[in-house]
């Protein structure tokens, strides 16, 4: 699986979504709720029209949403994420009725419109499709960030496979740019508005989610993000693997000693050279030469046969009525009656037994 710096998205999956406080903790939580399609979604008892990325409902539903007790702390949260750029919403105070779209929705990744069906996503499953550049928006605004804010901006700087970036090879990585994927605490301590202890404190705080691996000297860091969904388990690559793969990328850029600038610009450059990225895919067919095999094609001769455990049984076609009902079980007798059949297009393979026990394969 790849998760390329150039996609514009990552996968958030729902079950993932931290706690803690800042506004990218409650952005993810409303929309971890809000309808992943088009339809008519239902809430105490009334039935309200929704497009994706949508949600509609009361007060009541918004403040279990976002984890909080009080009406104030709810709405407030409402009009900071408003006034950021990342939703809009509306209270009618008549009915009640509480409604709010999310401005960073990705629509071109929701599902068909289904007027019958389901349009929210059960709590806990699933995964949400999150814009890069969500958290670039607060960094921009010079914004101080919080700690669930400094959580999806790890996330949402997370790239897989990226012939870029050959660390993240070993696992999911955390790269800030083309040009960012070796890191230091001060680094991130600017981009956040944190001091260094307070960014220390964090990895160590969610250090199952993203792994912190030191570099020799004073190059820096890199960061490893172990919850990311991929195809097989991910773990934290050892000192061992990234030393090998730091010396090989030493090599390729011709040079002994490096700063981090000039590391990072390595790494984007000679990436694609290393032999973690050029190594061939495993095949997934079997090229053991003790293995007789071969696919066939569909034929409509075949229909002429019938097919069990011990041989061929022969039903004889209009066109070739001088061919016995039973084939010997003989390989060079079967090969060749079955060769001269009229209209026959595909190929008959053998398996080392059959070839041994004198039977056919199809």
């Amino acid at each position: 699986m790849k998760c390329l710096m150039k996609y514009p998205w990552v996968k958030l999956p729902r079950e993932l979504v931290p706690g803690g406080k800042g506004v990218m903790g409650a952005w993810m939580r409303l929309a971890a709720r809000a309808a992943f399609r088009k339809g008519e979604g239902h809430y105490c008892g009334h039935c309200n029209p929704v497009e994706p990325g949508q949600w509609c409902g009361g007060i009541v539903g918004l403040k279990s949403i976002l984890g909080v007790r009080r009406r104030d702390a709810a709405l407030d949260m409402m009009r900071k994420l408003e006034s950021l750029g990342f939703l809009s919403w509306s209270l009618d105070p008549a009915t009640k009725k509480l409604s709010y779209t999310l401005s960073d929705w990705l629509v071109r990744f929701c599902g068909a419109e289904c007027p019958d069906g389901a349009v929210y996503t059960t709590d806990g499953y699933g995964f949400v499709c999150v814009s890069r550049e969500i958290t670039q928006r607060l960094a921009a605004q010079n914004y101080i960030f919080e700690e669930s804010d400094a959580w999806l901006d790890l996330w949402c700087n997370t790239t897989v496979n990226d012939p870029g970036n050959a660390f993240s090879f070993l696992a999911p990585a955390v790269q800030y740019g083309k040009y960012g994927a070796i890191l230091t605490l001060e680094t991130l301590g600017r981009r956040w508005g944190w001091e260094k202890t307070k960014v220390w404190r964090f990895f160590q705080a969610h250090g199952d989610v993203f792994a912190l691996r030191r570099l020799p000297g004073s190059l820096g860091c890199l960061i490893f993000n172990l919850g990311y969904p991929c195809e097989t388990e991910i773990k934290a690559p050892a000192q061992e693997e990234i030393s090998a793969l730091m010396g090989e990328l030493r090599l390729l850029g011709r040079a002994e000693a490096f700063d981090r600038t000039t590391m990072n610009r390595v790494i984007a450059w000679y990436s694609r050279h290393t032999g973690i990225v050029t190594r061939p895919q495993k095949s997934r067919i079997a090229l053991s030469p003790t293995i007789y095999r071969a696919y066939i094609s569909p034929l409509g001769v075949s229909r002429r046969y019938d097919y069990d455990c011990g041989g061929i049984s022969l039903r004889p076609p209009a066109r070739a009525p001088d061919i016995p009902p039973q084939i010997p079980p003989n390989y060079i007798h079967i090969y060749e009656q079955v060769r001269e059949l009229q209209g026959f297009t595909g190929f008959i393979y053998l398996t080392k037994e059959s070839f041994i026990d004198g039977k056919l394969a199809v």
